[in-house]
């Protein structure tokens, strides 16, 4: 009669212990197990903090208005280093003097301007031009906002009422008004070769002697701050 008793007591604690057991095994299996994550699609700093369509604004500088910026896409990153505005659609941009005269029209393929650097980095089909008439292409072109300097060290050309030069690089002041351009070829006007007088005031187009030289030396500043790719940077 005991062992009977002990014998359908030990089947009842089985019949209990199995489940109880296969319950805590399964929750040892889930707790060893690894999450299976996929990683993040773009790292933290890549992703614009500010993304504008259809921009048609005035910028200013120090409460000076510099230029109006006119383009499909603008975006805004002030995490990365250093900080950018990135144009990816292409830029159209009028450049002001200080007192909001229109001196040159500027055009670009894609852009990125590096505000705390005062920098903009055009690529692409790069156009300018200015209220004089000079015309300059490029597929690069710095604008220096500390130095008020522009330059390229991509083959570039200009085209004035007097005269057309190409070369493989290029200075100038922001209103390309005084310019130089270096390993250069192309047709002048008389008045540049036999030292005459020229046909317009020296301010409009300087392109004296020296751009004809093949060896003027393109001395290239501190590096320059460059996208992380074609389109996204």
């Amino acid at each position: 009669m005991t062992q009977r008793l002990t014998s359908d007591f030990a089947r009842r604690l089985a019949v209990r212990c199995v489940p109880l057991a296969i319950a805590i095994a399964a929750l040892a299996s889930c707790s060893e197990g690894k999450e299976h994550l996929a990683p993040a699609i773009h790292d933290r700093d890549s992703v614009s903090v500010m993304v504008s369509y259809g921009v048609n604004t005035l910028v200013s500088d120090s409460g000076v208005i510099k230029y109006r910026i006119v383009t499909e896409r603008w975006d805004v990153n002030q995490v990365r280093q250093p900080s950018r505005w990135t144009f990816i659609k292409g830029l159209f941009m009028e450049q002001f003097d200080e007192k909001f005269r229109v001196k040159a029209y500027i055009q670009a393929d894609t852009a990125w301007y590096y505000d705390k650097l005062k920098l903009w980095e055009l690529r692409g089909r790069v156009r300018v031009r200015n209220v004089n008439g000079l015309r300059f292409g490029s597929e690069e072109l710095f604008w220096d906002g500390m130095s008020h300097e522009m330059y390229s060290y991509k083959p570039s050309w200009v085209i004035t009422p007097e005269r057309t030069l190409e070369g493989t690089y290029f200075r100038s002041d922001e209103y390309m008004n005084h310019y130089t351009v270096s390993n250069s070829q192309g047709s002048f006007v008389k008045s540049d070769v036999d030292g005459g007088q020229p046909s317009q005031p020296s301010d409009t187009a300087l392109a004296s002697k020296a751009d004809t030289a093949a060896t003027v030396p393109a001395m290239r500043p501190a590096a320059t701050p460059r996208a992380s790719s074609s389109r996204q940077r």
